[in-house]
C-alpha cells in the first residue's frame, strides 16, 4: 500500500484548498481531519469548543487521528493535530508531513475568524502566542517544511507536487527493492 501525504500548519494556511488540489493532481484520495471530527461531534468544532473547552475538542481530534487511514491519500489535518504525539506518530507511519508554514504576518491578515473559527486554544490566548506555542510541534513531526510565505496557491501546488512526486516515487522504490 502507497504512503500519503499529510498537511500539517496553523488554521488559513492552505492545508484544505491546497490538499484538495494535490489529491486532484496526484489522483489520490482527499480527507480533512476537522470535517472528519465534525462528522465524529455531529455539529461543529466551535459548538464543541464552546461546550466542552478546547481540551476536550483536542481529545475527540486524537480519537479521529488515530482512525485515520492516512495510506494512498493526502490528508489535511486540523491546526492542533500536533498536540496529539500518538496521533501524529500514527499519521506519520503511513505518510510524509509537510508543514505548510506561513509567516505570523500573512496569517494574521488572512484569518478573519480566529475568535469563531473553532480553534483548539486556551480562553484568551491570542493568535501570535498560539503560533509560538505550535509552530515547535509543526517543526517536530514534518518531514518536509514548504515555505508559504509570498506564494500563490499555483505556486504552492506545483511546489508540492514535485515534492509529493519525488517523496511518493522515492519510497516506491525502496519498498520494491525491499521486496526483491
Amino acid at each position: 500500500m502507497s504512503k500519503g501525504i499529510v498537511l500539517i500548519g496553523m488554521p488559513c494556511a492552505g492545508k484544505s484548498t491546497l490538499g484538495v488540489l494535490l489529491a486532484e493532481a496526484l489522483d489520490m484520495g482527499f480527507v480533512d481531519t476537522d470535517h472528519s471530527i465534525e462528522l465524529f461531534l455531529g455539529g461543529d468544532l466551535q459548538t464543541f469548543v464552546n461546550t466542552n473547552g478546547y481540551k476536550a475538542l483536542r481529545s475527540v481530534e486524537e480519537k479521529v487521528l488515530l482512525a485515520e487511514i492516512a495510506h494512498g491519500k493526502v490528508t489535511a489535518t486540523g491546526g492542533s493535530a500536533v498536540y496529539s504525539e500518538a496521533g501524529m506518530d500514527h499519521l506519520k507511519s503511513q505518510a510524509t508531513v509537510i508543514f505548510l508554514d506561513l509567516p505570523k504576518q500573512q496569517l494574521e491578515l488572512r484569518m478573519t475568524n480566529f475568535t469563531t473559527r473553532g480553534i483548539a486554544r486556551r480562553p484568551n490566548q491570542s493568535l501570535s502566542s498560539l503560533f509560538d506555542e505550535r509552530r515547535v510541534l509543526y517543526v517536530r513531526y514534518a518531514d518536509i517544511n514548504v515555505d508559504c510565505g509570498n506564494k500563490s496557491i499555483e505556486q504552492l501546488l506545483a511546489e508540492l507536487v514535485t515534492i509529493s512526486t519525488e517523496h511518493l516515487s522515492s519510497v516506491e522504490i525502496v519498498t520494491s527493492s525491499a521486496s526483491n
